[in-house]
């Protein structure tokens, strides 16, 4: 049953989904090789994902749509944007070992199965539980810094292993603590990663490691908060 006044909540499930489209252009575009517009195409989801929240606010989803889940819908996109075609990119690319490189795409996927549906993935004081799958980045750095095939593997083995360590990981755009400079370093850090896409398969090298700015903060910055929930 449609509710009267619904039509702008249903609208943003719509926008929700669009992300799912997004995604299978993105493996469209990786079994063309064509990885830049593939990575372009994450990050146009990475957008929806990072607009929707508010939108569903507004709209007053939970209310207008009582019978449906925009979360359930939200973590089956963001599954497919952050872990699936990631991991498909890195396979298509050649940035695994051969032989084994499959055995560590299995472990991601089915380490990020066990993250989206834990019950404490996302604690009520705004932190993510575990890493958070940011397998995106992840993929985005490795490709455009094209670093060795074991180095890459160890890598996600070892973020694999951290999926499972309950430590708390700051939610950028919710985690009221410093969210004021997180978000404008945030902001800037976004920009960079936009013109390393932009100038893929060959950024300059400078480019991305001054890049590593703020993955190095937002690391710093979640151990010393969840230190301090800890402690409480």
């Amino acid at each position: 049953m449609i509710r009267n006044g619904s039509g702008p909540a249903w609208l943003v499930h719509f926008y929700t989904a669009s992300g799912a489209v997004l995604a299978f252009l993105a493996v469209v575009a990786t079994f063309q090789d064509r990885f830049r517009l593939a990575f372009v195409l994450l990050i146009a989801s990475t957008l929806v994902d990072a607009t929707d929240g508010l939108l569903a606010r507004w709209a007053r989803v939970k209310e207008l749509t009582p019978g449906f889940d925009g979360a359930r819908l939200d973590d089956i996109v963001d599954y497919l944007t952050f872990v699936f075609v990631p991991m498909l990119i890195l396979y298509r690319a050649g940035h695994l070992p051969e032989g084994w490189g499959l055995a560590v795409i299995a472990a991601v996927l089915l380490s990020s199965g066990y993250g989206f549906a834990s019950l404490d993935a996302k604690t009520d004081d705004y932190f993510f539980t575990g890493f958070p799958s940011y397998w995106n980045i992840i993929a985005l750095y490795i490709h455009a810094a094209r670093t060795p095939v074991l180095f890459n593997a160890l890598l996600l083995l070892a973020l694999v292993v951290l999926v499972f360590v309950r430590i708390g990981y700051v939610y950028p755009s919710r985690t009221p603590i410093l969210q004021g400079p997180t978000n404008i370093l945030g902001a800037v850090w976004a920009l960079m990663m936009l013109a390393i896409t932009w100038l893929l398969p060959d950024p300059p090298r400078a480019l991305v490691a001054a890049s590593l700015f703020f993955p190095v903060y937002y690391v710093v910055l979640s151990l010393y908060l969840n230190a301090r929930r800890a402690t409480r």
